[in-house]
């Protein structure tokens, strides 16, 4: 769907595309004025780029889910994270502009993709990872995704949303009982395309967020594991 939607609007022309990527956008202006279809629609809208290069790294992060949860928990994932991060973060904006924080122009920003939704899928597959290396998933994540937030960018701000949303939901969903090499390698090729999005695809500094994230959560972890014998 997302490879149709691009070629068609690369077909028809920078004018159209803009036009579209417009109208599904998820910002307060649409959403003011009762275009709640861009919840939607704008999952569907990329604001350019090659879709080429990040399209095969989605479909593996999607067929993990799937091959996990099957297409409806897959589905509701995808859309808690998308629609749950879209509507925090329009909230958040309302109070920023509001209060003066931010300019009133942000009400027209562009918003669409499909970030927010592989973001809570990334965040739901915390349960599906052997316990011994919850804590290092956890961690990186968390680290990676924070440090993208440095940038006041509420796109930022949304990834971590949407990622903490998929890890609160993670373990309501179904887990793999026996991790198989298909399932490792969908694993490193949507880990990877997840890794992208959350840095910004230019971060330097991602890498060392993430590696101190691990440090950090083994930490907690063994003093929550001390802390019965004490």
């Amino acid at each position: 769907m997302l490879l149709a939607v691009s070629v068609t609007l690369s077909a028809l022309g920078g004018h159209t595309r803009a036009a579209v990527v417009r109208d599904m956008s998820t910002n307060l202006h649409n959403l003011a004025h009762g275009n709640l279809g861009s919840l939607v629609g704008s999952a569907f809208v990329s604001d350019g780029g090659d879709v080429y290069l990040w399209l095969p790294g989605l479909v593996c992060l999607l067929a993990l889910g799937e091959l996990i949860w099957r297409g409806r928990g897959l589905l509701i994932t995808f859309a808690v994270g998308h629609i749950g991060a879209t509507v925090i973060v329009a909230v958040g904006l309302v109070a920023a502009v509001e209060t003066g924080r931010l300019p009133f122009s942000v009400a027209r920003a562009t918003d669409v993709g499909i970030s927010y939704g592989a973001g809570c899928v990334l965040g739901a597959l915390t349960a599906s990872i052997p316990a011994r290396w919850r804590p290092a998933w956890i961690g990186w994540w968390l680290g990676v995704a924070l440090v993208a937030t440095l940038d006041a960018n509420f796109t930022a701000f949304g990834h971590v949303l949407a990622l903490l949303l998929g890890m609160g939901l993670a373990f309501w969903l179904p887990s793999i009982e026996r991790w198989t090499p298909m399932h490792a390698a969908l694993l490193a090729v949507g880990a990877a395309f997840g890794y992208f999005v959350l840095s910004g695809w230019s971060s330097s500094v991602a890498p060392v967020a993430g590696l101190t994230g691990v440090l950090i959560a083994y930490l907690l972890a063994g003093r929550v594991m001390r802390s019965p014998a004490a």
